[in-house]
């Protein structure tokens, strides 16, 4: 069967050639390394200079594409990438520049790859022409973070003024892949890769929980959305949110019971262990989890599909994950019919 990845990533020179050097950038990383720590920040800049063809080189992607058996990446910028200390005008270049680096690359192998956008999360008046301009483009969403700092406060999920946004993803029927890009945790989490193992689970949990209680979902019912690492420790341990709803008036932002809201999310599958991969199943459904590797990243997985066998899941649910719910959601290739993927 094909297998659909829609958790790849690449880095746009053109990009950091825009943003080199400006005291913005310079601000990012210096809160970089606070947060992450020396070490990690050490360990993470080896780790990408030695990753830097897989996500530069078409041919050494493609290569790696059809050593881990995938058949189909859907390619979305380095959370690196985000720049959402950037002012109106630089963030508009810098979501142009994205959009237009992922369409090129994907129209070099419009068979084997679709693509994913970026947004000013951070300027939530730009993002729904930055996301009509990605559609235009050809590819089928857009990635955004789980927040985004501004001088003024932070723009979360649930903000309303992302209500536009929301609207016009669910009326064009683009995807929005959330991936994490730092946590404010902080210092907290400055060692032994904390920002990384326990930051990212905790920022995808922070942001579910603004789309689910700030009644965002309520509001879209319609709207795709594909939450990377899983979902985090959201998925699993709803039971709380649930209880809280229950008992705090101020946690009755939505409709129904947090966990119902499970069937308007997706996850991808990129959980690390053939356990959780089956309980993420069995929280939110075979229909709403999308193999995803994290490619090509030390914290991803270079065998995405013999993680899914191990799971053991029953013949039609290995396959809704696989590519059935990749399809469903528009991911795959605009060139191939769905019986090219049986």
């Amino acid at each position: 069967m094909t297998a659909v990845d829609v958790h790849a990533h690449a880095i746009l020179p053109e990009v950091e050639a825009l943003v080199g050097g400006s005291s913005g950038r310079e601000a990012q990383r210096a809160l970089d390394l606070r947060r992450n720590g020396a070490e990690s920040e050490a360990v993470s800049g080896r780790m990408v200079r030695e990753a830097w063809p897989l996500l530069t080189d078409l041919e050494a992607r493609l290569a790696a594409m059809d050593a881990a058996g995938i058949d189909v990446q859907v390619v979305s910028p380095s959370p690196s990438q985000y720049h959402y200390w950037a002012d109106p005008a630089t963030a508009g270049e810098i979501a142009a520049l994205a959009n237009r680096g992922i369409s090129a690359l994907v129209a070099r192998a419009p068979e084997r790859l679709s693509g994913l956008g970026l947004v000013a999360l951070q300027h939530p008046d730009l993002a729904v022409h930055q996301l009509e301009d990605a559609i235009g483009l050809g590819l089928v969403g857009v990635e955004i973070s789980s927040h985004a700092p501004t001088a003024t406060g932070t723009v979360e999920l649930s903000d309303p003024r992302l209500d536009p946004f929301w609207a016009r993803a669910e009326q064009l029927g683009a995807v929005v892949f959330l991936h994490p890009f730092g946590c404010t945790l902080d210092e907290r989490l400055d060692r032994f890769y904390l920002a990384n193992t326990v930051g990212q689970p905790v920022e995808n949990a922070v942001a579910l929980s603004h789309l689910i209680f700030g009644g965002v979902l309520d509001r879209f019912p319609d709207l795709r959305l594909v939450a990377a690492h899983g979902g985090g420790y959201l998925p699993t341990f709803l039971s709380r949110s649930d209880h809280a709803w229950e008992v705090r008036p101020e946690a009755r932002g939505c409709s129904g019971r947090p966990s119902t809201y499970l069937t308007r999310l997706h996850f991808d599958s990129l959980v690390h262990s053939p356990e959780a991969l089956r309980a993420l199943v069995r929280a939110a459904g075979a229909d709403r989890v999308l193999l995803g590797s994290d490619f090509p990243f030390d914290m991803g997985v270079p065998d995405p599909v013999a993680r899914l066998a191990a799971a053991g899941l029953p013949p039609a649910e290995e396959r809704a994950v696989l590519n059935g719910n990749a399809i469903r959601l528009g991911l795959v290739p605009a060139t191939l019919t769905v019986e090219e993927y049986a």
